[in-house]
Formats: structure tokens, C-alpha cells, sequence
């Protein structure tokens, strides 16, 4: 049976675009933080490049050479397709088409604001599919990027942690780039050579399920390792036989990437409620400075610092025992499987 490889092939190149604009779309959160050039009034500009954000008529574009501008659109601009087959018509689309992670071309006449009045936006129809799947996805991730901003309260912070991911996901990005363009080569040369195609079509198949395989894992974490310090009644001061503990903790992270650490604070039923729960975060902040200042550890590597008090106990709060157990921290180190999987063993494992 003869297999299209081009069919196949360009499969797998629109899983791997998704994998891109999985990076561009969770960067679009962050797009008010970034000063956008201004165009000169009158002058005539064509603007290429992945749209940022949308919020009401003005479009926020990241160029390939990594700038920022916002294009106006109005009633008067023409948003159509950007077909390659000329023995069709080109599609019609609509202000609520435009969406985060949508590769466009703008053009227009800059305005005396700095904007971008546009009189055409053109986008490819494949790349307007996959950016509206993307977007699905990734606004649930958006929202609880939101919610940590909300109880933190410090958006550099949060800014500085999720530029370190995106960095750490651009470098995945490469890699799985450069394997497409080896995979492309061998493509060609079964097309011409026609022996072993369908060999070659089945690796690719199996290439496209791994590709979507660490895709679905970016937002999945796993527990690597558990450290848990005790304390003292009433007290938030790491004792020596505990820091040993953090200590050892501390040095299982140099060989790790894509991770995150998670720090939870909780008391005993001694005292006033209130009271524990303001004890119980202490003493997981006690912990972050710790690890923080003694290791260098990036504070964008830590989640939300926890404390909740007297619930989630381990032990009987009616014994001496009990309350000793319930008196602690546990610093959990969390390492994302979508950067840590084996892209080998994940081909592997697709092809059966």
C-alpha cells in the first residue's frame, strides 16, 4: 500500500507548531508588561508575527525579530485568508477569529497614538485551527496564573517565575524543532527512493503521538522528593537537626530542571486557631528563606508558600505525640514530566 509521507509529515509539523504556540499563548498573559513600539504617523508598515493578546479593538503582535506593537482594528479592516492555493477563493473571518497564538500579517497606516490602523490582517487557515485549540487549552492555565497573582500579591515575582519556564520550554521548543527538520529530511529521501516507506511512515506516526504525548504532560507535576522539618511549641526557628534535613533536600535539586517547590506550614491544636494558622505560615516562610539565602535557589521556583494551621493533621492532637507530628513543614520538590520525559523513550513508547 503506497503511504503519502507529505500527508504524514505535515502532521507532524502541525503538532510540533502547537507545541509553539503553547509558549506564545502563556506569554500573552504577561503582554501589558511589555512597552510596545510605537509606528509613526502615516507611515505605511506590514507587521508579521503572533498575536499576544486581544482586548477590544486593539490586537497586541509579537514580531519574529521579538518586537511588540498594537494594531487597531475597525469595521473597515479586511481580515481574510492567507491562502498558497490560487484556484480558490480566500476566507472571510470575523474580529472573534483573532486569538492568542494566532500567527497573522498586519498591515496598515500608523496613527498619531503610535497604533496601527490596519486595513488587512491575513492568516493562514491551518494556522487559525491550531491556535484556536491552543487557546482552549491554555486559558484554564492562564486563570490559575491569575490566582496565584491574587494571593501573592507580588506580580515580579510571579513575572521572573514564569519567564524562567518559558525559557526552559523555548529550549525544549529547539530541540523538538531540530528533530522535525531531521525527520522532514528522511521524509524526502523516502519520497524519492520509495523503498522502506511505510517503515518510515510508521516512526513518523509514532513521532506525532510522542510530540502529543509531552504536550498533554507540560502542566503535570510529580512529587521527586519530601523533606519534612519539625518545630518546637509556639516557634518558627529551624533547629540544627532540621536545617542537616533542608540541607540534603537542597542538593537534590542541582540536577533537576523544570521543577517547582512546594512549602506547606501546619500546627498543633494548641492555642488560638487564628493564631496557628499565622504560626503555620511562619514557619513555611522560615523554610523558603532558608533554602533561598543558603543555596541560591530562584525565589520564581517556589510556589505559593502555605500555611494551614491546624488542619491536615498527622497525628492524634489529644496526645504529646501527636502534637509533635502536627508541628512541622513538608517542602515537597516537584518536577514537571513534560520537560523530564525521555523524548526517546516517549517515541518508543508511542510506536507500540
Amino acid at each position: 500500500m503506497e503511504v503519502d509521507m507529505k500527508k504524514v509529515y505535515r502532521k507532524m509539523a502541525q503538532a510540533l507548531c502547537a507545541l509553539t504556540l503553547v509558549f506564545a499563548v502563556t506569554a500573552a498573559g504577561y503582554a501589558q508588561e511589555v512597552n510596545a513600539l510605537s509606528v509613526p504617523a502615516g507611515q505605511k508598515m506590514n507587521i508579521e508575527g503572533v498575536i499576544l493578546s486581544v482586548d477590544a479593538e486593539i490586537v497586541t503582535m509579537r514580531t519574529f525579530g521579538n518586537a511588540v506593537y498594537r494594531v487597531l482594528v475597525s469595521d473597515a479592516t479586511e481580515l481574510k485568508e492567507r491562502k498558497s492555493n490560487f484556484l480558490r477563493g480566500a476566507k472571510k473571518y470575523s474580529f472573534e477569529d483573532l486569538v492568542p497564538g494566532l500567527q497573522a500579517e498586519a498591515r496598515g497606516m500608523g496613527l498619531s497614538t503610535g497604533v496601527l490602523a490596519a486595513t488587512e490582517i491575513r492568516f493562514r487557515n491551518d494556522d487559525h485551527i491550531v491556535a484556536q485549540a491552543m487557546d482552549t487549552r491554555v486559558v484554564p492555565v492562564e486563570n490559575d496564573l491569575r490566582n496565584t497573582q491574587v494571593r501573592l500579591g507580588e506580580s515580579e515575582r510571579n513575572a521572573e517565575r514564569l519567564s524562567g519556564q518559558i525559557q526552559e520550554l523555548s529550549a525544549i521548543t529547539d530541540i523538538v524543532r531540530n528533530d522535525a527538520r531531521a525527520a522532514q529530511t528522511t521524509a524526502d529521501a523516502a519520497i524519492e527512493a520509495a523503498a522502506g516507506a511505510q517503515s518510515t511512515a510508521d516512526n513518523a506516526g509514532a513521532g506525532v503521538r510522542a510530540a502529543n504525548e509531552r504536550i498533554a504532560m507540560i502542566d503535570d507535576y510529580e512529587i521527586k522528593t519530601l523533606a519534612t522539618v519539625y518545630f518546637r511549641a509556639g516557634s518558627s526557628t529551624i533547629t540544627d537537626e532540621y536545617k542537616i534535613e533542608l540541607d540534603a533536600f537542597a542538593r537534590q535539586i542541582n540536577s533537576e530542571r523544570g521543577y517547582l517547590i512546594e512549602i506547606a506550614g501546619f500546627a498543633s491544636s494548641d492555642g488560638d486557631t487564628d493564631a496557628n494558622r499565622r504560626l503555620s505560615q511562619r514557619r513555611a516562610e522560615a523554610v523558603i528563606q532558608y533554602l533561598a539565602e543558603n543555596y541560591r535557589i530562584p525565589m520564581r521556583r517556589f510556589v505559593t508558600p502555605m500555611g494551614y494551621g491546624e488542619s491536615h493533621p498527622v497525628g492524634d492532637n489529644g496526645t504529646r505525640e501527636g502534637r509533635e507530628e502536627n508541628r512541622r513543614v513538608e517542602a515537597r520538590l516537584l518536577v514537571n514530566q513534560g520537560l523530564t520525559a525521555d523524548p526517546v523513550e516517549a517515541l518508543n513508547a508511542a510506536a507500540f
